[in-house]
């Protein structure tokens, strides 16, 4: 299992976040993560990626006990964080972008192939090698910061809400390059979404968050077929619902079969 997250754990101040959540990646694998606004999934993904420190728990990270090191180590390591946002460096070129991605590599040979390999899955990035990043549409700018994250080298690729803020056909291009990289090259995806159509969609295993706990865990095929995630995050089942409809839905949830 490439990683595996044992009863973890993370409270702000006097309130408890994420509490004794379990989940595992396994390598070659999209899992996503669902759930309404203040289910815990931005705070599952930064306490894994080290920005805020577990209070109890374990994350093994092919094989290592991660919890608690700096974010910097546990990129090191292989494991990125695309940030909600994007987060993109707005006075630095798109090429600049690219390269604080690899700021930690010593294989110069390799980043430029890994730049061109970005550019086959961006061709827009290309076009726009030098142009400052902030000058970007929000679509371009979510390239930027998946390119960047795998300029890294990941093991694992964490996406926070990368649909936010896109059309759909925007959303569709996106999730199409999620797929080719892990096909690719076998990068595996840890992807939090509140777009919970194409996350099934896409993902290949799924688990779903309530208030901070893990409430439900299948396949995503399966998981779009139960009867509870299809009227909380599909509209009934059609599958096109809006992420402010999502929420509104999963908040009149009272129980899970």
């Amino acid at each position: 299992m490439l990683l595996d997250v044992q009863n973890l754990e993370t409270w702000y101040g006097p309130i408890a976040a994420m509490k004794g959540v379990n989940l595992t990646v396994a390598e070659g694998r999209i899992t996503a993560v669902l759930g309404a606004n203040g289910a815990g999934k931005t705070t599952l993904l930064n306490t894994l990626a080290g920005v805020i420190d577990p209070f109890k728990g374990k994350a093994l990270f092919q094989g290592e006990e991660i919890q608690g090191l700096d974010a910097d180590e546990i990129a090191r390591k292989g494991l990125v964080l695309v940030p909600e946002g994007r987060q993109v460096y707005p006075f630095l070129s798109v090429r600049e972008n690219l390269l604080m991605g690899a700021f930690a590599r010593k294989d110069r040979d390799a980043v430029a192939r890994d730049i061109e390999r970005v550019h086959q899955w961006f061709p827009r990035l290309k076009e726009r090698d030098a142009q400052h990043a902030g000058l970007l549409s929000g679509g371009e700018q979510q390239m930027v910061a998946i390119g960047r994250a795998y300029m890294s080298a990941p093991r694992l690729l964490m996406l926070d809400e990368p649909s936010l803020g896109l059309s759909p056909m925007l959303v569709h291009e996106i999730f199409g390059i999620i797929l080719r990289i892990r096909d690719e090259t076998g990068t595996a995806v840890l992807v939090v979404e509140q777009n919970a159509a194409v996350a099934l969609k896409h993902g290949d295993d799924g688990y779903i968050m309530e208030l901070g706990r893990i409430v439900a865990a299948d396949t995503c095929d399966a998981l779009s077929q139960k009867e509870d995630v299809r009227e909380a995050y599909l509209g009934g089942g059609n599958g096109h619902e809006g992420q402010s409809g999502t929420a509104q839905r999963w908040k009149r949830r009272k129980t899970w079969r």
